[in-house]
């Protein structure tokens, strides 16, 4: 072969060059940087119109390799356009996450590595950081020693698998043989009729279908009813059912609602059911020592999942599941084929067996990033401040004689909705608020979500931005009284 068509063969088949790399991974860092400083210059909710990607990118790949400028330059051409800003300050629906600076330097080297953590031989640092990490969270929670952590990517995994398990302690079925068909009561799982979709989710995905969920009705609050519980259970065992498991929240979707966990636990035990906490959201806040209160009882769960990519400043995804019964967990995901056995499989956790991925991330390492660069301390003033300026918007809405509160503000989730006065019909008051709400995202300067409270359309406000400030909260404020005044001047 000659040097010319060897160097052409080196091209086509070898990655890009070191020395390139070097230099590219410059300019991206700048640009990242450049980006995360000055990303209000972007409108926080995407005004990119359906398909207008689509249109716009070619039909097919290209035959031959590309710049990296010009990818670049498409990049922020097409690409950006089309995003909407999770990382900006001014980013106030659903459930806020934010991806810090050192989180992102953790993604990039778990990228580079690109470890496959199935099994402690396949990156014993892996495997041992995810076990170091979790047990840093949980004392950070103050949960006791006996529970155990596991890194999935949702809070919809986690979930799922807690609900597997609890599925698996039921002595008088073998799922993992028989399937359910040789179950000889159908499975009762309870929850709140505020819970997160995953559970219902991961009931129709473990084949308990969505008649094996039966949703227990919350109070004025948005929490669940305890004694509304536990009549269910005693109503299901009477008409043929075999109830096995409960999910409580602390921090719901819609408006950060804290259950009873206590009062829930106690039924739990009388009744002998699985008990699962879902603190996706809320449980980052229990590293307060002043909000652990709420937290009373859920010591006592089986099972609990707690996001780090919601409110620890993690880039998605990266959810904890924590587990009393590690043993339960892994009887009903582990599956060792021959080609996967270890002679250390003894000695050592191999993470494979504790859901139902087989390929798993290096996770582990954007966490250990951030509890190493901010601390606890650090983590506990940023959570703080979120919880103050949450509190001081509620206040505002409760001061105005346009705005009202439609729930309590537990966490950092402000339900409210407009309702000025003239508006007495409510479908005329809901109107108001779903083109506020419109109005409002249309600047570009805040976006913010709904839910619906007792019928209402309700406008929700979450702070939980790493990035967001107490300018940033006084700005959707002006900018939502701004929007209320030009709607009403229509009207």
């Amino acid at each position: 072969m000659s040097v010319e068509k060897k160097e052409i063969a080196d091209h086509l088949t070898g990655d890009m060059p070191a020395e390139e790399f070097r230099l590219l991974g410059h300019s991206a860092i700048d640009w990242i940087a450049e980006y995360l400083s000055d990303m209000e210059r972007y409108p926080v909710l995407s005004q990119s119109q359906p398909s207008e990607l689509k249109r716009a990118l070619p039909p097919s790949a290209p035959a031959e390799g590309e710049t990296f400028e010009a990818i670049l330059a498409d990049f922020e051409r097409f690409i950006i356009p089309g995003v909407t800003h999770w990382n900006h300050a001014g980013f106030f629906a659903y459930i806020s996450n934010s991806a810090s600076m050192p989180a992102i330097l953790g993604e990039l080297f778990s990228a580079a590595l690109n470890i496959n953590a199935m099994l402690w031989r396949t990156s014993p640092a892996a495997t041992e950081l995810e076990e170091v990490t979790t047990e840093w969270l949980r004392k950070m929670l103050d949960l006791p020693e006996s529970f155990s952590g596991v890194i999935y990517d949702t809070a919809s995994i986690s979930t799922l698998c807690a609900i597997a398990a609890a599925r698996e302690a039921v002595p008088e079925i073998n799922v993992r043989e028989d399937g359910l068909t040789g179950a000889p009561q159908r499975l009762r799982l309870y929850s709140s009729d505020q819970a997160h979709s995953s559970v219902e989710k991961g009931a129709i995905t473990l084949g308990l279908g969505q008649k094996g969920v039966r949703k227990i009705p919350a109070d004025s609050s948005f929490r669940m009813k305890p004694d509304a519980l536990a009549s269910a259970i005693r109503e299901d065992r009477l008409a043929g059912w075999r109830p096995f498991c409960v999910t409580a929240t602390t921090g719901t979707t819609s408006t950060g609602s804290m259950d009873s966990i206590a009062e829930i636990a106690d039924i739990c035990e009388r009744e002998g059911l699985w008990f699962h906490v879902d603190a996706a959201y809320g449980g980052s806040t229990a590293v307060l020592p002043e909000m652990r209160t709420a937290f009373a009882g859920w010591e006592r769960a089986d099972s609990i999942v707690i996001n780090p990519h919601k409110w620890l400043f993690v880039p998605v995804d990266l959810s904890v599941l924590y587990c009393r019964r590690m043993d339960v967990l892994g009887q009903a995901f582990s599956l060792v084929p021959e080609y996967l056995k270890t002679q250390d499989a003894d000695e050592v956790k191999n993470f494979m067996d504790y859901g139902p991925q087989l390929g798993r991330r290096f996770r582990a390492l954007k966490f250990w990033f951030v509890l190493r660069y901010f601390g606890v301390e650090g983590i506990r003033a940023r959570i703080r401040n979120h919880l103050e300026m949450a509190r001081e918007f509620a206040r505002w809405i409760e001061e105005s004689r346009d705005f009202e509160m439609l729930a309590p503000v537990p966490l950092a989730i402000v339900c409210f909705r407009a309702n000025p006065r003239g508006l007495e019909s409510e479908s005329d008051i809901d109107n108001l608020n779903e083109r506020l709400m419109e109005e409002v995202n249309r600047s570009g300067r805040i976006y913010i979500s709904h839910t619906k409270l007792n019928g209402r359309f309700t406008l929700r406000l979450v702070v939980g931005n790493i990035r967001t400030t107490r300018d940033h909260v006084r700005g959707a404020w002006e900018e939502l009284n701004s929007a209320l005044g030009r709607l009403l001047e229509v009207t």
